[in-house]
């Protein structure tokens, strides 16, 4: 009789602690489909594509966030976000995204000599951003995205030093 009696109490222990744990895993699920990007933008003073010691960063700079359907590529969430006085970002995304090809995109320069976007599809200033909790990445809460740039016409005259002291000899002239 003793051991029906534990039996009955483990399995009722059991139970309770499984369904606690199934509530865990409910609610933990909801915070993993909440995402917080944040990103830059400058301008690319040297048209490299890559932030240099002349780049600036630029404020109220637009950016927009797309994912697409990996299938047939439609437009699943589109959202915009403003760059502050740092020339920096964030936006809030909920929802898991796995089966999505995401990115964000430049929209808009506040400055208009430095709005150059480059249109060749290898060059294309775009930054792929993952937005599921299934993807091995450990910190669910925040995704920082490279930075994009806005190029301006034409290269500043002190772009050649500023890669000579970082080691690139490049096959332009400034």
């Amino acid at each position: 009789m003793a051991s029906k009696a534990i039996f009955f109490s483990f399995f009722i222990v059991s139970a309770l602690c499984l369904s606690s744990l199934a509530c865990f895993a409910a609610a933990d699920a909801d915070e993993f489909d909440r995402f917080q990007i944040q990103g830059s933008v400058y301008c690319d003073t040297c048209r490299v594509q890559f932030v240099t010691r002349l780049s600036k960063f630029l404020e109220g700079a637009k950016v927009k966030l797309e994912c697409r359907n990996r299938t047939n590529g439609t437009v699943t969430l589109t959202k915009e976000a403003v760059t502050d006085k740092s020339g920096s970002y964030k936006m809030e995304v909920t929802g898991d995204h796995e089966e999505e090809v995401c990115e964000l995109v430049l929209v808009e320069s506040p400055d208009s000599g430095c709005s150059d976007v480059s249109k060749e599809a290898y060059l294309r200033n775009a930054a792929k951003i993952s937005l599921t909790a299934n993807d091995g990445i450990v910190s669910h809460e925040t995704r920082i995205v490279n930075p994009l740039g806005f190029m301006v016409k034409t290269p500043s005259a002190d772009c050649a030093a500023a890669f000579k002291e970082i080691g690139i000899v490049p096959d332009v002239t400034f």
